[in-house]
């Protein structure tokens, strides 16, 4: 038997397990599970995994559970078609050819967040879209999958969440169509157990003239792995921000794309590390600019924070340019606490542990100010004083 056969075995028994869908969704839903099957699970001699080991997730036997979603109301203004209204957009820009865990999520599709805004619609409230899981005696996976369009000239935020207990997998995927001249903002926030893997997929198709930004909290799981992508059509706009933070064995890697297809498009990426313990992280931002995609403008920036002398990152900021007239910058940074903002603090009477929890904090801050849903921030601000608070003790 091959790995690859013995890692997808448990797999091909319960997918065969599941409940034959509509005919649409039975198509995409094989398709998938064959290209599941072909690809298998990644290995670090994969050059997109190279530092995350993915095996603890491959060898384990998940019992599949329907991904737990929780509305807080949607929000007037929001409609909720029905499914088969999503066949044409579903797997259309999170692809399965490449990525066995969305290939796997695909195969697993059932109940799915389907939402649609309206073109012109102004929602005033977030979307705030809710994953709660929790392992029993056996490990389970949950496959939460969330397709949202966003019509031309519209305006929306959205806030997916994911919490949990125990031992267990998550493994997401989430596509936005922004539709022409819309502004859709997007935050994420994952504070799943230590004991859980999560793994999820972001993947946006930004139409002419919108405005797309998103804003990733990576805080739990033992190994977590985000995938961000973000398609820019002409004269779009990108923004991409995130902050993690990882301590004891935690592991937590992000790879970010942002492809510019259209010219006179703009890009800022800030992404920012804490590490704390023995835990490790990877960063890996790309910006691609196409033959054709002339005046673009793109930045991209990663700053890590290590604590310790056994925290590890891997950070590799790339550019791939194909045109000629454009601006892009990258760049990135691993440092410690600042010696002398910290010998200042002292001097001034505060303890060295809470001088370190304040320096921590400030570092955490640039990203977190960036947040205009004012119940979200407040709500981060204080888990980040609680979790630095902690720290100094």
């Amino acid at each position: 038997m091959t790995a690859v056969a013995e890692q997808t075995g448990e797999w091909l028994a319960a997918f065969t397990r599941q409940s034959p869908a509509a005919p649409w969704l039975q198509d995409l839903r094989d398709a998938a599970f064959q290209r599941f099957s072909q690809l298998g699970f990644p290995t670090t001699h994969d050059e997109e995994w190279r530092f995350t080991n993915v095996a603890p997730i491959a060898r384990a036997t998940f019992s599949t559970l329907p991904a737990p979603i929780g509305f807080r109301g949607v929000p007037d203004g929001v409609e909720t078609p029905r499914p088969e209204r999503a066949a044409p957009y579903l797997a259309r820009f999170a692809s399965f050819d490449r990525n066995p865990f969305v290939a796997l999520n695909t195969a697993f599709l059932r109940d799915f967040v389907f939402l649609a805004i309206p073109n012109g619609a102004i929602i005033a409230e977030p979307i705030r879209l809710e994953f709660l899981l929790s392992g029993g005696a056996k490990p389970a996976v949950s496959h939460p999958r969330v397709l949202i369009l966003v019509g031309e000239d519209a305006h929306c935020t959205i806030v997916e969440s994911y919490v949990g207990g125990g031992s267990y997998f998550t493994n997401a995927v989430t596509e936005i169509v922004a539709g022409d001249r819309s502004v859709v903002d997007h935050y994420k926030l994952q504070r799943e157990s230590l004991k859980a893997f999560h793994v999820a997929t972001l993947q946006t198709h930004v139409g002419r003239g919108a405005s797309f930004s998103t804003h990733n909290f990576s805080f739990g799981a033992a190994l977590a792995r985000n995938d961000i992508g973000a398609v820019l059509s002409e004269g779009a706009e990108a923004t991409l921000n995130g902050l993690y933070i990882a301590g004891g064995s935690q592991h937590v890697d992000n790879h970010t794309v942002i492809d510019h297809a259209k010219p006179h498009g703009t890009s800022h990426e800030l992404y920012k590390g804490i590490l704390d313990g023995q835990a490790s992280a990877v960063f890996n931002g790309r910006i691609i600019v196409r033959k054709d995609a002339q005046k673009t403008d793109s930045k991209q920036t990663n700053k890590n924070l290590v604590l310790s002398d056994n925290a590890v990152i891997d950070t590799k900021p790339e550019l791939q340019i194909l045109a000629d007239d454009v601006r892009c910058t990258h760049g990135a940074t691993i440092g410690q606490l600042d010696a002398e903002a910290l010998f200042y603090l002292q001097s001034r009477g505060i303890g060295k542990r809470d001088a370190r929890s304040l320096l921590t904090y400030a570092f955490a801050q640039d990203v977190v100010d960036r947040i205009k849903v004012k119940t979200l921030r407040d709500s981060l601000e204080r888990v980040l004083f609680e979790k630095f608070h902690e720290h100094a003790e």
